[in-house]
């Protein structure tokens, strides 16, 4: 017999709770459920939901090694943690069980993050782009279109997503973006240039001096009339970015749509 750990057991009771209110509510009640909860974004977007009175669910890989100190920080928020592992059949069930009416996806990998699996002894081709940003969008969409909720499905891709995009991380956002679009299910995709700010609280050097450089030359284009430029590529920070998409998400005109990075700034 498994036995379960307090927390585990209280993290069930409180998803059944979820599911006994759902029941109740008889689907007045609006339900979110965050895919990367732990990632820079997608605290942001855990907080801003809770804010609004959404019921929200934060996923958070089973072993993640932040698992307890994350779980106890979303529940103090007042989120249900989900720990669903990243498998189809399991997180259609669970997309069946919460009928979620939006599902962000907002998960991601870096280059720090293959290079420290790589020294760890691990898979690299379980951490890549391929496997963690086209590979658990897929499998997040597949879900949700077969537990036949129909879900908004909200997703961050990135600017210049096409066919012809070189790289590996643009090539992985462009095949995950076109499986968004093509999964049946009513979509929000937004395409930002780059997501940072002072509060992001992972090591990322090059892309902060890149963001600091690309937004002072664009702020000072901006008092030259090319306000339009730093609309379309300066950098946008997590709260912002959050905000966004949940106003996007809530917004039955944005449905099915590919939203850029200036449109972004507006909403």
């Amino acid at each position: 017999m498994m036995i379960q750990s307090e927390s585990e057991s209280q993290a069930v009771i409180k998803m059944l709770a979820l599911e006994k209110e759902l029941d109740s509510e008889e689907g007045n009640i609006k339900v979110a459920f965050v895919a990367g909860a732990t990632g820079y974004v997608g605290e942001e977007v855990v907080r801003n939901l809770i804010s609004l009175g959404f019921r929200t669910v934060a996923h958070i890989r089973p072993d993640s090694f932040r698992l307890e100190k994350k779980k106890a920080y979303f529940e103090q928020l007042g989120a249900v943690v989900d720990t669903t592992p990243w498998e189809l059949n399991a997180m259609t069930q669970t997309m069946k069980r919460i009928r979620p009416d939006a599902v962000y996806c907002l998960v991601g990998t870096t280059r720090a993050r293959m290079k420290q699996v790589a020294e760890e002894g691990g898979s690299i081709e379980r951490a890549s782009y391929e496997a963690i940003d086209y590979g658990l969008t897929v499998l997040l969409a597949r879900a949700a279109s077969d537990s036949h909720q129909s879900p908004r499905f909200v997703y961050i891709s990135a600017i210049g997503s096409t066919p012809w995009a070189k790289g590996s991380y643009m090539q992985a956002h462009y095949r995950a973006e076109s499986a968004v679009l093509t999964s049946g299910l009513p979509y929000t995709v937004a395409r930002p240039v780059l997501i940072t700010g002072p509060d992001r609280k992972e090591n990322r050097l090059f892309e902060r001096v890149t963001a600091r450089i690309l937004d002072a030359v664009l702020a000072f284009a901006s008092r030259f009339g090319l306000r339009r430029l730093w609309k379309k590529y300066a950098s946008i920070d997590a709260a912002s970015m959050a905000k966004a998409l949940v106003k996007l998400a809530n917004n039955p005109n944005c449905a099915n749509r590919v939203v850029e990075a200036h449109e972004l700034r507006d909403i």
